[in-house]
């Protein structure tokens, strides 16, 4: 990544040099995650969500053949507003920024770029991981394997609902990449807190949650997930998001829908046949996720101190 010229705002940089706290923030949910003009409005809630926690927010974007580190507003508007912008996952980074062209940075080339520029936490949604089937298809995302590689704490409310969750969790673990839990002791499923899936690690408060992300990224030993688990009063309950799931799952195979294209595709009928709900839970989780990251970012600015227990349960 050093051959790359990434071009970091004034505002991150002066942050990360001073070692405040500096939260990255994906610009595919912008470019292709959430209809106009929704995406422009939910991209100017999370800067000013990481911003009122007191931290800097950094959206990450490919525009022009130049990987940007913190956008202005009239970048994020022509981010939301260009139908021509690229989804662009690692393997697309050296097409799109060779040629000139613009994209919208995935989770995992997201985490690429911000482990590049030097901060240590993004806040996203939810993550990719193994699709269904993808044991008899190969189909994982990058995102599972970009994890162990990039130092990077990635704040999110679990997978994606549409996934193998047991599957995913085990390619976490083969990869060596620590999943820990923020108050819950089960792996989320995105639009519900509830997968039945136990993690081994959980923390209650913030200190103990920066301790562990500050260790870990001392390790030198690649990225760690933090799942926080969607607002309780939006949450849907697992069987309903099942249903749902299936019948998206389903219309995408009739549609002849495949690779890349089936998440942005069954999200979009999971709004459709859900009424908007799974979008206004999407969307509530999102912002929650700034927040606990933007938290944990100004939590690892700070002076490291040793976790007792009277610094339990202060956040």
């Amino acid at each position: 990544m050093n051959s790359i010229d990434l071009q970091v705002s004034d505002e991150v940089r002066a942050a990360l040099g001073a070692g405040r706290a500096v939260v990255a923030l994906e610009s595919s949910l912008i470019a292709h995650g959430f209809p106009r003009p929704d995406n422009l409005d939910l991209a100017r809630s999370l800067e000013s969500t990481v911003r009122a926690r007191g931290a800097v927010p950094a959206t990450v974007a490919l525009l022009d053949g130049r990987a940007r580190i913190g956008l202005d507003s009239r970048s994020l508007a022509r981010l939301a507003e260009d139908t021509g912008v690229a989804k662009c996952s690692v393997r697309d980074l050296a097409y799109l920024l060779a040629t000139g062209n613009s994209g919208g940075t995935t989770v995992a080339a997201t985490a690429r770029l911000a482990a590049a520029a030097g901060i240590a936490v993004f806040a996203t949604g939810g993550i990719g991981g193994v699709h269904r089937g993808g044991n008899h298809q190969l189909d994982v995302s990058a995102d599972l394997v970009e994890f162990a590689r990039a130092p990077v704490a990635v704040v999110a409310s679990g997978a994606k609902a549409l996934l193998d969750l047991p599957a995913t969790l085990e390619v976490l673990e083969t990869q060596g990449v620590p999943v820990v839990g923020y108050r819950t002791s089960e792996f989320p499923a995105f639009y519900t807190a509830a997968s039945g899936l136990t993690l081994a690690q959980r923390c209650d408060d913030l200190a103990t949650l920066a301790a562990v992300v500050r260790t870990h990224l001392g390790l030198g030993a690649g990225g760690i997930l933090v799942c926080n688990p969607p607002p309780a009063a939006l949450a849907l309950a697992p069987a309903e998001v099942e249903a749902l799931v299936e019948a998206a799952l389903g219309e995408a195979a009739s549609a002849g829908i495949v690779g890349p294209a089936v998440t942005p595709y069954v999200l979009a009928a999971l709004g459709r046949l859900s009424g908007g709900r799974t979008r206004a839970v999407n969307r509530a989780l999102i912002l929650a996720n700034a927040e606990l990251g933007a938290d944990l970012a100004v939590a690892l600015a700070s002076p490291a101190r040793p976790v007792s227990p009277s610094s339990r349960g202060a956040t």
